[in-house]
């Protein structure tokens, strides 16, 4: 298959559905001689915060001389995001070489009568098959959804676990409690490992992560939010302390290029996990740190596009992910209202999250993600943003291409951010940059 090939057959497994469990993905890596098996991994799970959770420890990883893999999910622009080594995506013959050979196992399979692979397994076996043949020497693995029953849990014996910010999510899959969805994500903890929890978890969860902590013989590492200070920060980055008493990492104050004031606590679990890394013998230098988190770039999220006017885009798929937004628009931009594209998916708490937009906007503009079964149409979104609050202004964008259109370039004092689906982000940030690119 070539590479357009390729992307087919991957998508096209998607009418085979969600399948939560191991078995398909398990046989299907006995088919292909189990890549997995042998390599090092940091595995991560949670609700928010795991893609720059995942970016910030493959960046330092990387500055310390390692050749690393990073596995991320959703994608913004471009398929390959979601297979990386050394933070550049898997090229397009790579990617096509590797997806002839899974699937030429899935044809095995499915002669032995076994079900076909769903897409996020077939996915999931490239990544492992890719970074087996290049040898890379860890993998950076971040959970599909969940976590004990995610594709991404057939990984042994990592060398470190992360769990990052909880909320309620996927209830249908995972459970209708914030404790259920935590042992769902607790479910990454293998026998005697070292687990690292994000400091801010609902403390309902605590328990939960500690009691399968302790039933494999493993060890639970709160972050504990009082060793971490943020100096001062601007868009192009925050200073910030780290002042852990009983640390190995040997830093104290650095650079973290990403901004968002969670930022700083997703970096704190960061850094907590590079504290398990280094205890296990990995060269983890106080310059690589400084260095990967001064340089670290993770898309999508509260990402400066252009700084003049101010353009930014934020990730904020869910009432948590548009709470920390909110929050951050108004610590970096005090006192100001901003113009406000929006567009969400229908199974996210849109009324709630809309309430929250309302309060930082002085106009905006709706757009349809592309997920056609799930996406809520620009027209009526910006119906629910009226109900809302019927004095702000609203308009709906029949396409991407519009956006641009109702960007004033020369207003020095203006503020435009995107937030909301994912989908729609990536969209819109391929406008963005194609617009400043050719201008």
């Amino acid at each position: 298959m070539n590479y357009q090939e390729s992307l087919d057959f991957i998508e096209n497994t998607h009418k085979f559905g969600r399948k939560l469990g191991l078995e398909n993905i398990t046989i299907l890596l006995h088919e292909l001689g189990d890549p997995h098996i042998g390599m090092k991994y940091v595995h991560v799970a949670g609700s928010n915060g795991k893609g720059s959770t995942c970016a910030m420890i493959a960046t330092v990883l990387q500055c310390a001389g390692y050749k690393t893999g990073l596995y991320i999910s959703p994608y913004l622009e471009r398929f390959n995001e979601r297979i990386q080594i050394n933070r550049n995506p898997i090229p397009d013959d790579d990617l096509a070489e590797n997806t002839t050979l899974i699937k030429e196992a899935i044809d095995r399979m499915v002669a032995k009568g076994y079900d076909c692979p769903s897409e996020f397994e077939v996915i999931t076996a490239i990544a492992y098959n890719y970074y087996r043949r290049e040898g890379v020497d860890i993998i950076v693995f971040e959970v599909g959804m969940g976590g004990r029953m995610d594709a991404t849990n057939t990984c042994p014996d990592p060398e470190a676990e992360v769990i990052c910010s909880l909320s309620l999510e996927h209830q249908q899959y995972l459970g209708d409690t914030i404790e259920k969805i935590a042992g769902e994500k607790a479910g990454i903890i293998k026998e005697n490992s070292d687990v690292s929890v994000y400091g801010l978890v609902p403390p309902e969860t605590v328990p939960v992560i500690k009691a399968k902590a302790d039933s494999m013989n493993a060890r639970m590492h709160l972050c504990d939010p009082n060793d971490i200070e943020l100096i001062s920060h601007d868009i192009s980055g925050q200073i910030v302390k780290y002042k852990r008493k009983d640390s190995i990492l040997g830093i104290d104050e650095f650079k973290l290029a990403l901004i968002g004031n969670y930022q700083v606590y997703n970096c704190l679990n960061v850094l907590n996990t590079l504290e398990i890394l280094k205890g296990k013998g990995w060269n983890i230098t106080p310059e690589a740190i400084k260095e990967g988190l001064n340089k670290v770039a993770f898309t999508g999220r509260f990402e400066v596009l252009h700084k003049d006017p101010v353009i930014l885009i934020d990730g904020g798929h869910n009432i948590e992910g548009i709470t920390v937004f909110t929050n951050s628009i108004k610590t970096y931009f005090p006192g100001k209202k901003v113009v406000l594209f929006y567009g969400m998916l229908n199974d996210k708490a849109v009324d709630d999250s809309i309430r929250l937009l309302c309060s930082i906007a002085k106009k905006v503009y709706t757009l349809t993600p592309d997920d056609p079964s799930r996406a809520i149409q620009s027209a009526e979104m910006a119906k629910m943003v009226h109900n809302v609050d019927p004095s702000l202004p609203v308009q709906s964008l029949d396409s991407f291409q519009d956006i641009m259109g109702e960007i004033d370039v020369n207003a020095k004092d203006e503020i435009y951010a995107f937030t909301g689906s994912l989908y729609m982000i990536g969209e819109a940030r391929t406008v963005v940059n194609n617009y400043f690119g050719q201008n």
